[in-house]
This record gives C-alpha cells, sequence and structure tokens, in this order.
C-alpha cells in the first residue's frame, strides 16, 4: 500500500500549494485559535478541506487527523490514517516568508508507511515510502554520518539549548540553527543539510509523522526525547518531544539529554 499511497500524496500536496500560494501571506485572513494554540488562516481552512475532500475520495476507509479538522475518536477505530497538516508554520507564512510547508503522510496501525512534504515557495518536494527510501525533488537524500557534537549542527529553538535539560548541566557544543517548520527541520536532517534536530516540548503528530518516515527512510533515526520509538494515531495526538538524526548524532543527543 505504500507504494500506492505516495503518488496520491504528491499529488494532493502540490495541489496544496497551488491553493496556498494564492493567498498573500501578510494579507491573508487570520484568527487566533482558543487557548493560545496559535494564529489559523483562510489559507489553512481552504488546504484542509481540498485535502479532506480529495483524500478521502481516494481512500474512503482511511481514518483522518488534521490540525485545522475538529478531532473525533472515528480515526482509532481505522487500520489506516491520513495525518495532515495543511499549513506546517502558519505565523512564518502570515509574514510572507517561505519556510512553510504541507506535512502529509498515512499510518498503517500505528506506523508512516508514506510521506511527503511540500514547500511550494522553495520548489522543495520531500517524499518517502516504507522500504523504499527517501527523495528530495527526485532524488535520493541521505541522513547526516557525523557523531560528534563539535561537527554537528543541530536544529533546536532556544529553550532545548538550556542546561538543565542536559545531563552535563550545559548544552553540548554543537552549532545550533533554526528553522519555524517542524516538517521543514525533519526535511533538512534528512537530507544531512543539518545533522539533527530536537524539539523536547510535546508535538503533535501533525507536525511530525511526514518528516520521521522521511528521515528514516534517509538512514537516520526519529524517536521521542528519551530515545522511544514513535507511534502515530494515539488517542491524544501529542508526542513525548523529538529527537531527529543520524544514527550516530541522534544516540549522541539521546545519550546527552536528561
Amino acid at each position: 500500500m505504500p507504494a500506492t499511497d505516495l503518488p496520491l500524496l504528491i499529488d494532493a500536496a502540490r495541489a496544496a500549494g497551488q491553493i496556498a500560494t494564492r493567498y498573500r501571506g501578510p494579507s491573508a485572513k487570520r484568527w487566533d485559535k482558543p487557548g493560545g494554540a496559535g494564529p489559523v488562516t483562510e489559507a489553512d481552512l481552504a488546504v484542509d478541506a481540498m485535502l479532506h475532500k480529495t483524500l478521502l475520495a481516494a481512500r474512503p476507509d482511511y481514518g483522518w487527523l488534521s490540525e485545522e479538522t475538529e478531532d473525533t475518536t472515528v480515526r482509532l477505530s481505522q487500520s489506516r490514517v491520513f495525518i495532515v497538516d495543511p499549513i506546517d508554520g502558519t505565523r512564518s507564512f502570515t509574514e510572507g516568508a517561505d519556510t512553510w510547508a504541507h506535512a502529509i503522510a498515512v499510518a498503517d496501525q500505528g506506523q508512516i508507511t508514506a510521506a511527503v512534504i511540500y514547500l511550494p515557495m522553495r520548489n522543495r518536494l520531500y517524499s518517502a515510502a516504507r522500504g523504499a527510501g527517501a527523495w528530495l525533488n527526485g532524488e535520493p537524500i541521505r541522513a547526516s554520518a557525523i557523531g560528534l557534537f563539535e561537527q554537528a549542527t543541530v536544529l533546536a529553538a532556544k529553550p532545548a539549548l538550556a542546561g538543565p535539560i542536559w545531563r552535563s548541566g550545559a548544552c553540548p557544543a554543537f552549532t545550533p540553527a533554526y528553522r519555524p517548520s517542524l516538517a521543514y527541520r525533519l526535511g533538512l536532517v534528512a537530507q544531512s543539510r543539518f545533522d539533527a534536530m530536537l524539539t523536547l516540548r510535546p508535538s503533535w503528530e501533525w507536525d511530525i509523522a511526514a518528516g520521521a518516515l522521511i528521515v528514516a527512510e534517509a538512514g537516520g533515526l526519529c524517536t521521542d526525547r528519551t530515545g522511544l520509538a514513535l507511534r502515530f494515531n494515539n488517542p491524544d495526538p501529542r508526542l513525548n518531544g523529538v529527537v531527529a538524526g543520524g544514527s550516530a548524532i541522534h544516540a549522541a543527543l539521546i545519550d546527552a539529554l536528561h
């Protein structure tokens, strides 16, 4: 099934890009979600509606989990589920930046089997199917082989650099960097533009699902903050942080974290 799902996801992601880019980010109508959950725009909702209609028409027996669709328990009884972030990096979108992405994945019995991350403004389409490798614009990609902190560049927000988070009481000597979209960070790690990424706060499945498979199929590892394997389509769709990278630097990060 991964081989047949992936072309569907690629076509859907490109269609999402066509919709989103019709909006001018800073002038798109915007609302703030309740409870400080962040912004949402008319572009997010238009992309979500299209993806919901298109993907479920093609796979009516699949479940649905999306940042912009009210969640229900129905998906928990379905073996295969679409996990979607219509626009990952909405704040960047509203600022007129080009680092936002569409992230679409399929989970089968909790494991991601097909995935796409698409940045239409940068013409970057990351894709993967379980057992078939990872790709950027049709070219194979591989995660970093670096294992030493002194040689590594790690995508992380400032809270993840604080000393108390680390066993030694100080952040390791890697070079930190930042990109706003979690999906994009995972794509960059898969193509070894950066050696690793980490986020230690609870992370929504739709931010991580597609990138987790792309990193894994690129030869890297993507786990929760304790090193445990990720499982998707959970009743509470939040993960216990995420650490991703080439296998050597991933092991070093997990060992260094509290």
